[in-house]
């Protein structure tokens, strides 16, 4: 039987590692998502942190933050390229609740620099996922000599 399509390129150890990355991510991406979500059902904080007790600002806070994590690990996941946006808006939004508004928040040092460090990692695999391919294209060309 003939293979009807062409095949595509094995991925290499450098991309194999990223999609390794971004599933890790994703499974703490879920990770924060039931424990945002336990907090809204009362399920932590022993009922302390149900949606109905909670002040304004964290009512806001937790119920976008409860859609957007499992949103972008399910992105992650399937490494598709809405993944990474989802989760960085997820992760901004921490951030700033935890840097900008610690008095209402509360002060998260791990979780921001959590965060950070991701998008770090994520910069420097696709900056070097870049120059990869570009070195790549570089060195086959149809119309070499």
């Amino acid at each position: 039987m003939v293979a009807d399509s062409a095949k595509a390129p094995k991925a290499g150890l450098l991309e194999r590692s990223f999609a390794l990355f971004l599933r890790l991510v994703a499974v703490v991406g879920l990770w924060y998502a039931l424990q945002y979500w336990a907090m809204v059902t009362g399920f932590s904080l022993e009922g302390r942190g149900r949606f109905d007790l909670l002040p304004p600002a964290w009512k806001a806070a937790s119920t976008a933050l409860a859609v957007l994590f499992p949103v972008a690990a399910v992105g992650l996941w399937l490494l598709v390229s809405w993944g990474p946006v989802v989760w960085l808006i997820a992760a901004a939004t921490e951030i700033v609740m935890h840097e900008v508004f610690p008095s209402i928040f509360g002060a998260n040092r791990g979780v921001v620099f959590l965060h950070i460090a991701v998008v770090v990692v994520f910069v420097l695999f696709r900056a070097a996922i870049f120059v990869m391919r570009r070195k790549q294209a570089r060195a086959v060309r149809s119309d070499s000599p």
